[in-house]
């Protein structure tokens, strides 16, 4: 019993059996480092797949049909305004591009169901909305096409006008809150996501500085060990291993922060923009569609004025602003932001843009998108001085001509400069997206290769020394 305890003593807790323990444990930290970046790297692709082929799309997807919905309301009013009396009297070109716009934006929501439809698949609600959305728009679109066919008929314009207005009333009760459910619904899933993501990465990257740092310590043991018990001052295969760690802990480190800030600018500095930009783009076509049923219909003139007024308010909301009020609120308030970028003067999807710049040529972009609202916030206040003053005619003309210096024209400056701003918010995502999976890329095969390397040099730099004791 003695002879065997004394050779267990000398088996386990002999110069061999430390430095064995010792290899085993770089081993083993080692190993486990290299797991937790491999699951990072995979996680971290995983993460960019959703964002740019889920996330983002089916966000923007909700948004577009919520557009669509709109500007194919006011192309309907459009071509009801522009017909005259079942052609006679049209106004040929304001007609023509109605009808073109009309068929393009019924084309988009066919396509934007089928989209969303995928996109919900397993998610019972947004499954419902959508089914919802499509018996709805097949009901909406028989009452705009029973509006058209009337419009046709000589005199039929105001059996043409009730069939509108039971349309518009659909989708305004019934397709719109429900397409804006699906661009909220999507947008909250979409942050859900992000903020898991952020979570997780933010987990790896202190999982992988203190395995990083157990690694070092261990392998500062077996060097400090070597040293003193075969008097040489550093081992060369444990000096190089030591440094492939170091190397490796720091690239994993980045990939993960990196990893971590491109997602932070897909989402916050970019997507949440693109986000603000799609419902002002939205409020803005159903806002000019409040001016054509403004002209299309004279019992609702009020109500249709007291919309308008709404959704200018949020775009740019001003304060206790009224019709009468507005032009002069935003022309003061502007003035002071130019002043003051920081002042809370007003409102709105756009003051939510302006707040969020991020990247070169954004806010000169932005702010041309308020100075061309501007500009066609004062032709609406023209269109209803024409029509107080019984000048029907001119009041529509001016709202539905595309020559220079037309309503129209002015209005597609303003989408022209909005889309300009969208498209430098989607072109940094895309960058974004593009720059994070080339980060897992570039650097996760680096610093697997490098700890691989610290596997076999730390194995090699023991290898004579316990060659010796054979």
């Amino acid at each position: 019993m003695a002879a065997r305890a004394a050779l267990r003593r000398r088996f386990w807790a002999g110069v061999p059996a430390r430095l064995r323990f010792l290899r085993a444990a770089t081993a083993s930290l080692t190993a486990a480092l290299a797991v937790l970046l491999l699951v990072a790297g995979i996680a971290a692709n995983g993460t960019w797949d959703g964002v740019a082929d889920r996330d983002a799309p089916r966000t923007t997807s909700a948004a577009d049909l919520n557009l669509a919905l709109n500007d194919m309301d006011a192309q309907a009013a459009n071509i009801l305004l522009a017909d005259g009396d079942a052609g006679k009297g049209r106004l040929r070109t304001p007609y023509a591009k109605a009808v073109g716009f009309y068929t393009d934006a019924r084309r988009e929501i066919g396509h934007d169901l089928r989209t969303l439809a995928v996109a919900a698949q397993g998610n019972r609600a947004d499954e419902r909305t959508v089914e919802n959305l499509t018996d709805d728009f097949a009901e909406y679109q028989e009452l705009i096409g029973r509006a058209l066919e009337n419009d046709d008929h000589t005199g039929g314009k105001a059996a043409a006008l009730v069939d509108y207005r039971q349309a518009t009333d659909l989708l305004q009760s019934r397709l719109l809150p429900a397409s804006r459910t699906l661009v909220s619904a999507n947008d909250r899933a979409f942050d859900a996501e992000y903020t898991a993501a952020r979570s997780t990465l933010s987990a790896q990257l202190a999982a992988t500085v203190t395995l990083g740092i157990l690694l070092l310590a261990a392998l500062g043991v077996l060097q400090w060990y070597l040293a003193r018990r075969f008097r040489r001052i550093l081992n060369p295969g444990v000096l190089a291993a030591t440094v492939c760690t170091v190397l490796a802990v720091l690239l994993g480190a980045q990939m993960l922060s990196e990893s971590a800030a491109h997602l932070r600018g897909a989402r916050r500095d970019a997507f949440d923009s693109v986000v603000a930009l799609s419902r002002a783009r939205a409020l803005a076509y159903d806002a000019n569609a409040d001016e054509s049923r403004y002209l299309l219909d004279p019992q609702r003139r009020e109500q249709y004025a007291d919309k308008f007024l709404a959704k200018s308010q949020e775009l740019y909301g001003i304060q206790g602003a009224t019709l009468a009020t507005y032009d002069s609120g935003l022309a003061a308030t502007w003035k002071a932001y130019a002043s003051d970028h920081h002042g809370l003067r007003f409102t709105g999807d756009f003051r939510r843009e302006l707040d969020n710049i991020t990247f070169p040529g954004e806010r000169s972009a932005a702010e041309r998108t308020v100075e061309t609202y501007a500009v066609y916030q004062r032709d609406d206040r023209k269109i209803r001085a024409l029509l107080a003053a019984g000048r029907d005619q001119e009041a529509v003309e001016f709202c539905m001509d595309w020559k220079p210096g037309t309503s129209n024209a002015h209005f597609g400056a303003w989408m022209t400069a909005l889309d300009r701003v969208t498209d430098i918010n989607k072109a940094h995502f895309t960058a974004s997206v593009r720059a994070g999976r080339s980060t897992v890329g570039d650097l996760l095969p680096w610093a697997g290769g490098l700890l691989i390397a610290a596997l076999l040099l730390t194995a090699l730099g023991l290898r004579p020394r316990l060659a010796e004791f054979r």
